[in-house]
């Protein structure tokens, strides 16, 4: 063939083959049409379901209020129906979790679908997440515009009966910030979380034997760290004869004097022992925590005279967090203490 009619024969295989590859293309392009369409849907509208974390909380985040771990929209009560405060939970029992879901928050609107997840841990601060606390129920429900109270059974409490309740909203549609290991910062973080530690303490007036309380401190860092409890009193305990020693054990009172005995308003009143002497504000100082750990102590309750009212009693954990802050608000409880006469 002459290199004329080479040159004709590739002109005419090169229209033919580029004809095919413009067909096959267009029916490429044809069946692709529908998902491409579908890419390009508008995504689910962003709801915004919130939990308070105080009673002036409005669902911003982050914000600065506190304490964190007082939530008024967390409650525990001894039946299906919700009661009018919330309750020590009863050991053994059913007991019933009341959680409430406001909506609209700042950050979207309309119903939101998800599910709202509960959790326990030991009273008290420095609990790492995941890894220190305990699912106890959930439950998938709708939250349209309003507030939607949710119930989730809480079965088989176990003794002494004292916790730390955690509430997580969790909805494709409310994202969260991206949860690390301190609670304070991602309740602080996240307004789909919310934490209430709130122990009511019933004294007897005059009873020798002291109501005894958990509370633990926890490091949810990689390395070593240094931690304080601060101890402060709506008003002063000695209206009621008030007294509270904080029994650290052996190994947590050690650490303490090894720390140089840091502390302010308390007085070292036995082998493991220390009395709070000014109750509207003392701390103990400088306890030093092992990565990751959490240690349990007690805290005694004693009251000479009746009560009638309420004394609102914070202990709260202060050191350094994930995120690099020095000393912040690492949890905390609240203990009501009231006394009655025998």
């Amino acid at each position: 063939m002459s290199s004329a009619g080479r040159r004709v024969r590739r002109v005419v295989l090169g229209v033919v083959a580029g004809a095919a590859l413009a067909g096959l293309l267009s029916v490429t392009a044809a069946v692709a049409a529908p998902l491409a369409a579908a890419d390009r849907a508008a995504p689910t509208a962003r709801t915004d379901v919130y939990i308070k974390d105080v009673d002036g909380d409005v669902g911003l985040q982050p914000h600065l209020l506190g304490p964190l771990w007082a939530s008024p929209d967390i409650k525990v009560c001894p039946t299906p129906v919700e009661c009018a405060t919330s309750q020590n939970p009863i050991v053994g029992v059913t007991n019933y979790i009341f959680v409430k879901l406001r909506n609209p928050g700042p950050y979207g609107a309309g119903t939101s679908f998800g599910t709202l997840h509960v959790y326990r841990t030991t009273p008290g601060g420095g609990a790492t997440w995941p890894a220190h606390w305990t699912h106890i129920g959930a439950a998938t429900v709708a939250a349209p515009a309003g507030v939607t109270t949710v119930t989730i059974p809480w079965t088989g409490v176990p003794g002494p009966g004292h916790f730390c309740l955690l509430a997580r909203w969790v909805s494709d549609t409310d994202p969260m910030v991206p949860e690390g290991p301190d609670i304070s910062t991602n309740t602080r973080q996240n307004n789909n979380i919310a934490w209430r530690n709130v122990d009511s303490v019933r004294l007897n007036a005059g009873q020798t034997n002291p109501a005894v309380r958990p509370f633990a401190i926890g490091n949810s860092l990689r390395v070593p760290s240094a931690n304080d409890l601060v101890f402060e009193a709506t008003q002063p305990l000695q209206g009621i004869g008030g007294r509270v020693v904080v029994d650290l054990g052996p190994d947590l009172f050690e650490r303490w004097r090894a720390g140089g005995a840091v502390g302010t308003g308390v007085r070292a009143v036995g082998r493991t022992q220390v009395e709070i002497v000014e109750p509207t504000r003392a701390s103990l100082g400088n306890l030093r925590l092992n990565p990751g750990e959490r240690v349990e102590f007690s805290l005694l309750f004693t009251a000479t005279a009746a009560s009638d009212r309420e004394i609102a009693f914070n202990v709260t954990q202060f050191g350094p967090d994930a995120s690099g802050a020095k000393r912040t608000d690492l949890g905390g409880v609240q203990y009501l203490i009231s006394a009655v006469k025998r």
